[in-house]
Formats: structure tokens, C-alpha cells, sequence
């Protein structure tokens, strides 16, 4: 069963956290055992894992991926040539296994959609997969 959500960034770098998402799709699709197979479709965009506790975790992800990554000396003509190499470095997919009809998650972790060209109108696929 495949769900696709539509998601809106504002701002040129963002981490929005899309586990509700995640956990509605497998909700809905009544799988009790599986996975979530979740894939963003953009080569300059992300999905990750991290800590949902603190917020400064984020903000010190993106300070250091722009800190890896400057936009400086690219060739590329629409100027985003950082974005493509940070989604390379978060990826742009990602399974989670469900147990009890429930994705299986860390204390402190939640998924994040993570933006790194925005605003802009993105997809997020997320496949349930039985098993």
C-alpha cells in the first residue's frame, strides 16, 4: 500500500518532522508486521533519522552540513549544487520496521524531512510493505 503526502517547506534549509505521516500510513494500512519503506523524490531533499528532544540537534545539523557543504565554487548554473550534495549526504530513502502495527522508533528519534533548496512543494512517498 503506498500513501503520498504533500509537503510544504518555507524556508531554503528545514527539517520538518513527518513521523505522524509515517505512523498514519501504517495505521491506515493495517499492517501489523512490515516495514515502511519511505522515499522522497527530490535530488535536493532528504530523509533522515535524528533526536526529536532537543531542537538545537537540528540547528546544529544544519550549521554543520552548511559548514561541509559552503554554496561556493560550484559550476552548476542554478546555483544549488550545495543541496544535491546534502541530500546525497542524508539520502533520500529509508526503511523502518513495524512490529504490533507499530514503526519501531528510538526514545529520542523521529524521521525528518529534511529541505535543502526550498520553499518549495515537495512529496514524500512512504510504502507499507506486509512481511
Amino acid at each position: 500500500m503506498k500513501f503520498t503526502e504533500n509537503i510544504v517547506t518555507k524556508n531554503r534549509v528545514q527539517m520538518i518532522d513527518v513521523t505522524h505521516l509515517i505512523i498514519n500510513a501504517v495505521t491506515k494500512s493495517g499492517v501489523e508486521s512490515g516495514i515502511a519503506h519511505v522515499f522522497v523524490p527530490h535530488t535536493t531533499a532528504g530523509v533522515m533519522i535524528n533526536e526529536n528532544g532537543d531542537p538545537d540537534v537540528l540547528l546544529d545539523l544544519e550549521k554543520a552540513l552548511f559548514d561541509i557543504v559552503p554554496n561556493t565554487g560550484f559550476r552548476h548554473f542554478e546555483g544549488n549544487s550545495d543541496s544535491h550534495t546534502k541530500s546525497l549526504l542524508t539520502g533520500a530513502q529509508l526503511s523502518l520496521i513495524i512490529e504490533e502495527g507499530k514503526v519501531i522508533l528510538g526514545t529520542w528519534q523521529s524521521v525528518y524531512f529534511a529541505e535543502y533548496d526550498g520553499p518549495r512543494n515537495r512529496k514524500l512517498h512512504i510504502k507499507i510493505i506486509k512481511g
